[in-house]
């Protein structure tokens, strides 16, 4: 995938993550399919109040959402280690999904076909590096940038 080869423990993103991704920060499937060719027609993802999602943002709105739940929910300190230039602090699965909301990590579960605890295990080990490498200067980037960071 590029940027992201060395951003996650191993150094292996599977399929079924990188649609997590997508899915949180960018707001697409990640299918593969080119942009003109029409997806499966798909139920529309139910937004929680105060979610606000945006046009390649994601489903938290985008990777300045996710920072920005992850800090409501106390891990302001975590969060800002990964934007930050040092060492990335880790996130506990659990607390991530209590951060994100358990109606988008089950949003994300049935477009990836993980089980939830499995998808949870899963992004609590790769958003530190991927935010880490979304985020080189210490600065939240624009959505679009991070949906062509995706597209690489």
């Amino acid at each position: 995938m590029g940027l992201f080869d060395n951003a996650v423990p191993g150094g292996n993103i599977t399929k079924p993550l990188m649609i997590a991704l997508g899915a949180l920060l960018v707001g697409k499937m990640l299918s593969g399919r080119s942009e003109e060719q029409p997806a499966e027609p798909q139920a529309p993802v139910p937004t929680p109040a105060g979610a606000g999602t945006s046009a390649d943002g994601g489903l938290l709105g985008g990777l300045g959402g996710l920072l920005d739940k992850l800090k409501d929910a106390g891990h302001g300190g975590v969060a800002d280690s990964w934007v930050g230039t040092g060492q990335n602090q880790p996130i506990n699965a659990n607390d991530l999904g209590a951060a994100i909301g358990p109606q988008v990590i089950r949003e994300i579960a049935q477009r990836t076909g993980l089980n939830e605890q499995e998808l949870l295990q899963q992004l609590s080990a790769a958003l530190p590096g991927i935010v880490d490498k979304l985020t080189p200067n210490g600065q939240i980037p624009q959505n679009h940038q991070v949906a062509s960071a995706f597209n690489r």
